[in-house]
């Protein structure tokens, strides 16, 4: 089994890509000589992980019968500072809103979606760093992203 797209070309610096019957656009900004018609497209690298990751969350909840009464995640790529301008390190913030006992539950879903089923996680822990938090009603019950070091004053 593969997966396959087809990106076309549509001038300047747009790209339309066919990626399962639907349609998504790729643009650059104005000021690099784009049209703003879509994203530019490394952030594609964070959309497929949100939607990966995400899927898996949902679909544990929904399997066990404790589904969240709201989930959102962030999805923050930290970029190089130089060419080729790449991701060095990703970080995912679950945010949940639900009923107090489906907390432990929120962060099983999550631990299995990283530890052992999002694909798109998998491959991206290969190159880089990929760390995750959550925040279930508005309180962090994880965090496995290291704190800065602090320098010495």
């Amino acid at each position: 089994m593969v997966h396959e797209i087809e990106a076309q070309w549509m001038g300047k610096m747009q790209f339309n890509a066919a990626v399962n019957g639907h349609t998504v656009i790729m643009d650059a900004p104005e000021r690099v000589g784009g049209d703003d018609h879509g994203p530019i497209p490394k952030p594609f690298v964070l959309t497929a992980l949100s939607g990966c990751t995400g899927m898996d969350v949902v679909a544990h909840l929904r399997k066990i019968g404790k589904p969240a009464d709201e989930f959102s995640m962030k999805v923050i790529g930290e970029i190089s500072t130089r060419p080729p301008i790449e991701y060095v390190a990703v970080h995912v913030v679950y945010e949940f809103t639900g009923a107090e006992e489906n907390r432990a539950a929120a962060l099983e879903a999550v631990t299995l979606s990283q530890e052992k089923y999002c694909g798109v996680s998998h491959m991206l822990k290969k190159i880089m760093p990929v760390t995750w938090e959550i925040l279930y009603n508005g309180q962090r019950i994880f965090n496995n992203k290291p704190e800065p070091a602090r320098v010495a004053a």
